[in-house]
């Protein structure tokens, strides 16, 4: 099984659009097309749910709050239970899926990316989930960074914070600049 790939899927729910039933069919990539084909509007209220809690995980792990990210994890896992299956067509392509046959998108899908980002904090801990530090994004990411440094989601997030910030300071210099220079006090004024 390919966990890290489980746990994107976690992070491509929180950072989805989930405003109608269009937006989470967008959710699903090509290889999952059956998901988008056989989502329903039932399955659009699990889905948004799970996204906050799912958010709450990362923003704990961010903050440095590892027991309320496990606490959130392991509560998802027992909504979202991972019941293992061999699946395929032929002895050259067996792979694992995360749930039963005949199980609902949201419990497949919700199943393999809460179980996908529990290894994921077992193996790496919480402080690799990550929010963007750009205050206009606020996406989520896993840190894969070789010393846990990763600030944004992106590098088009991290270039336009960035550059904000460079402009920002470039401001205050000119502002600064162009202060009135304050009289000197009397108290300076030697006493004769």
């Amino acid at each position: 099984m390919n966990f890290d790939a489980y746990a994107r899927t976690g992070v491509d729910l929180v950072n989805a659009r989930l405003d109608d039933l269009d937006d989470l069919r967008a959710l699903f990539p090509e290889d999952n097309a059956w998901m988008r084909d056989e989502v329903a509007e039932r399955d659009l209220v699990i889905f948004r749910r799970a996204q906050k809690r799912l958010r709450d995980v990362f923003e704990f792990g961010t903050s440095g709050r590892d027991v309320q990210a496990v606490a959130e994890l392991n509560a998802l896992l027992e909504a979202f239970p991972v019941q293992p299956r061999i699946s395929g067509h032929d002895s050259s392509d067996w792979h694992m899926h995360v749930t039963s046959r005949g199980a609902s998108v949201s419990a497949e899908y919700l199943a393999g990316a809460v179980w996908g980002l529990s290894v994921w904090l077992c193996e790496y801990g919480s402080a690799r989930f990550g929010v963007c530090a750009d205050e206009r994004c606020g996406n989520v990411y896993l840190d894969t960074s070789s010393n846990c440094c990763r600030r944004f989601c992106s590098e088009r997030c991290a270039t336009r914070s960035h550059v904000a910030a460079h402009r920002a300071r470039k401001r205050a210099a000119v502002g600064e600049q162009q202060l009135p220079v304050p009289a000197q006090a009397d108290s300076l004024t030697p006493v004769p």
